[in-house]
């Protein structure tokens, strides 16, 4: 009975790490916009001025846990922020970069995020660009 019970304990492991290597497309960086495995991650826009954004960015990443801002810098084409996410359990950081750019009257957040290790992510890129991107909607409110 013992030897039964190992085997079924195996193959459910077995079957539970086939479903979750299968379950996430095989990518280590996603980006707004360029990511088809992710149609609903799209650049965002607001109505507020770059400078507005950014300084709401920064405030929301030093809100939020996990998150470090690296630095930030403006130019005439826009104003990028860097921010590392280290993931909670085995400490693995990602490197997310937000591009903040003024188009057609509106504002426009384009966000990168890559993983530093391995060549796949299971899905935390994806999960870091919506969580900034909800911190940053909260903040703009």
């Amino acid at each position: 009975m013992k030897r039964l019970f190992r085997w079924l304990v195996i193959v459910a492991l077995v079957g539970g790490a086939g479903w979750a290597i299968t379950a996430w497309p095989r990518l280590n960086e996603v980006q707004t916009g360029r990511a088809p495995e992710y149609p609903d991650l799209q650049d965002r826009t607001y109505a507020e001025g770059p400078r507005r954004v950014a300084e709401a960015l920064k405030t929301a990443l030093s809100q939020r846990p996990r998150w470090a801002l690296v630095g930030s810098g403006q130019g005439p084409a826009g104003t990028v922020v860097s921010a590392v996410h280290t993931t909670p359990l085995l400490r693995f950081e990602d490197d997310v970069t937000v591009k903040i750019t003024r188009k057609g009257g509106k504002t426009v957040v384009n966000v990168h995020s890559r993983s530093r290790l391995g060549k796949w992510d299971f899905g935390q890129n994806a999960r870091n660009i919506r969580e900034l991107l909800a911190a940053l909607d909260a903040e703009l409110r």
